[in-house]
């Protein structure tokens, strides 16, 4: 991830891409990865770095992207440090300063963002939600406190990333471009090349090595981290689930309490279909009332301007027309008077004046409490079982945090725990092939491999309905080169493919020298006196590449890249040979005819020109507010990283 970061730092378009990846930065700490970004200190000040017209990037800023980025690189290398990102420290603020001048531009055109969008963005982030799968405060402030963040520091980050969204995608979306742009493209892809492919296996150069003893002592000390066996650990897992829970179906007062509370879904309804005038006068709704009495009420309500489509309302509950007319309208048209047929009114509400017509009465008797007995108690149950998981979570994280042990935790709370052989971090039992950690325990896995020796066990939440999971460590066996005895057949494979390797590429090497001194490739692989295959003429596209089998992908792009009477080596590790390539002659390709390829080249070019667009945008919104930096507070915020714990 570094590596490419760096490369696109250096691309003519990678510094808008950049900017995407800093967005990525953003989005995370808006969605989930707060907490990565904001655990640890580095000890820099609040000193200002940059600032893009009224945006500042302070060194809290930069400190916060770059611990994102660390934590990513230790992803992949848990023991990478501030060494390891040091060199992305000016592409990163660089992308910073770029978000701060989109931000900048956006408070400029007046993008003034929502509480609501906002807090609806708070609302996704993993850390705020509570057991019932919604939006906690209680969970939001506990998220806050243990990540060292404020609610505005979160709201400051998300709003930076919605903005940014807002004012970057427009630009860079559906770019186009025209025929005459890709078609020089397309004609490439139509080129044909003639030539001749010889193939140089490496087991022909592996007969009769064995090596040494000595030998093979330096092969293993050159490439013990090669032979490292991965750190494994054997993990305790205590499960947490509705079946450790013991059943407690609902009494018999909380049936018909749930029953009574809920009678809109079990009890009587009454439905009438219902046609309504709505006009602002008094009198128009004295003469609508007057005709309707007397006629249809369609037609009553024609004079006012009304249509058929206007007046019908249809069938409507009491609760549904209190919606929709008020309450002082909905218990005019639902009260014992108001009969099949009648009209009601007019009647005054905020809307203006109604007049109610009862087309007809219909009537739901509901259901007893016998009939609904057994869905309340199913219901019931799942409730008290869900409420029980979560009383029981609670408990067991409390212990953890009293400083209980794992032992401790399980035995008080009556849990089953187990305890995994020795696994690597990716689930795998080197002793055991066939061992498969079943799949809603990976996030386990994840949590166990995190864990030091010293930390307190974790409750993870298990995906599903499978509950969750007490997770603590248990024996950890340190990464370490495999013994040399135990592996020593593999250790004399290795070294016998290595010297192998480097006999075939000397004798490649000599008849590449040959062949493109004037003699031809046959003539050159006789003389080398070693029994190979005759060359193969070859003849292809450049448009087959992207059909070309892994094996002979790297021959293939060799013989679109070399010239007329060249000829060149290629290493084919897939096939454990080396290849050699040479081009007699080109054909010129030529799109004319083959709309459908050239319309394909365009959306293949699409994207880049889509990033294009953004980094000429992002060049003209940095101009238009201004960019001033702080090049002495970017030196020492720069050294001050390389002396941070976790540098060394």
């Amino acid at each position: 991830m570094l590596s490419g970061v760096r490369r696109l730092s250096k691309s003519k378009i990678g510094t808008g891409i950049l900017v995407v990846f800093l967005l990525a930065i953003l989005a995370s700490f808006a969605l989930g990865d707060i907490n990565n970004a904001s655990s640890g200190n580095v000890g820099l000040s609040g000193t200002t770095l940059a600032k893009a017209g009224g945006q500042e990037v302070s060194e809290r800023d930069m400190n916060r992207a770059m611990e994102q980025l660390l934590t990513r690189a230790r992803q992949q290398n848990p023991a990478a440090g501030y060494q390891d990102v040091a060199r992305d420290f000016n592409p990163l603020l660089d992308s910073l300063v770029q978000g701060a001048a989109l931000t900048a531009f956006g408070d400029k055109q007046g993008m003034n963002l929502s509480k609501r969008l906002i807090d609806a963005e708070i609302a996704k982030i993993p850390g705020t939600v509570g057991l019932n799968g919604k939006f906690s405060d209680t969970a939001y402030q506990a998220f806050l406190s243990s990540e060292r963040l404020t609610d505005a520091d979160v709201r400051r980050i998300i709003g930076q990333s919605l903005i940014q969204r807002l004012i970057l995608a427009p630009a860079a979306t559906n770019a186009r471009l025209g025929t005459g742009l890709v078609q020089p493209y397309a004609n490439m892809l139509l080129e044909t090349r003639e030539g001749e492919m010889a193939v140089i296996p490496l087991a022909a150069f592996a007969v009769g090595l064995k090596p040494s003893d000595a030998q093979l002592a330096a092969y293993y000390n050159a490439n013990k981290a090669r032979f490292t066996v991965p750190e494994q650990r054997t993990l305790r897992i205590a499960r947490i689930s509705s079946t450790t829970l013991a059943a407690t179906p609902p009494t018999d007062q909380e049936i018909e309490a749930f029953y009574r509370a809920n009678q809109a879904t079990y009890g009587a309804k009454m439905t009438r279909v219902i046609s309504q005038a709505v006009v602002p006068d008094a009198n128009v709704a004295a003469a609508i009332a007057q005709r309707a009495r007397s006629g249809s009420f369609v037609a009553a309500a024609q004079p006012a301007g009304l249509s058929a489509e206007d007046v019908s309302v249809g069938p409507q509950t009491l609760a549904q027309f209190k919606a929709l007319a008020g309450d002082t309208t909905a218990a005019a048209a639902f009260a014992p008077g108001a009969i099949a047929g009648s009209v009601v009114g007019p009647i005054k509400s905020d809307l203006g004046w109604h007049v109610v017509k009862i087309e007809s009465i219909s009537g739901d008797a509901g259901r007893t409490l016998a009939q609904v007995r057994g869905e309340i108690v199913t219901k019931l149950a799942a409730d008290k079982t869900r409420n029980g998981l979560g009383d029981l979570v609670n408990t067991v994280q409390d212990a953890i945090d009293d400083g209980q042990s794992f032992a401790d935790v399980v035995a008080r709370n009556k849990l089953s725990a187990s305890e995994t052989p020795l696994l690597t971090a990716n689930g795998r039992v080197l002793a055991d092939s066939a061992y498969k950690l079943p799949p809603e325990l990976v996030g386990a896995l994840k949590s166990g491999f995190e864990l030091t020796g010293e930390d307190a066990p974790v409750v993870e939440t298990l995906p599903g309905d499978a509950g969750f999971a007490l997770v603590a460590v248990g024996r950890r066996v340190a990464a370490a080169p495999a013994p040399l005895a135990a592996i020593r057949d593999q250790l004399a494979a290795g070294w016998i493919g290595q010297q192998a390797t480097a006999r075939a590429t000397a004798a490649a090497a000599a008849i590449v020298a040959k062949a493109n001194s004037g003699v031809s490739l046959a003539q050159a692989m006789s003389a080398a006196g070693i029994p190979l295959e005759a060359p193969r003429p070859v003849n292809a596209r450049r448009i087959q590449l992207e059909q070309t089998p892994p094996a002979v992908i790297a021959p293939m792009r060799m013989l679109f890249t070399l010239g007329v009477g060249k000829t060149r080596q290629v290493a084919v590790p897939q096939a454990n040979s080396i290849a050699l390539v040479r081009v007699s002659k080109i054909i010129p390709g030529n799109v004319v005819g083959q709309p459908a390829l050239i319309a394909r080249v365009q959306s293949q070019f699409q994207q880049g020109a889509s990033q294009e667009y953004a980094q000429q945008f992002l060049n003209a919104i940095q101009a238009q507010v201004g960019i001033k930096r702080n090049d002495t507070a970017i030196d020492a915020a720069r050294k001050r990283l390389s002396a941070a714990p976790g540098a060394e």
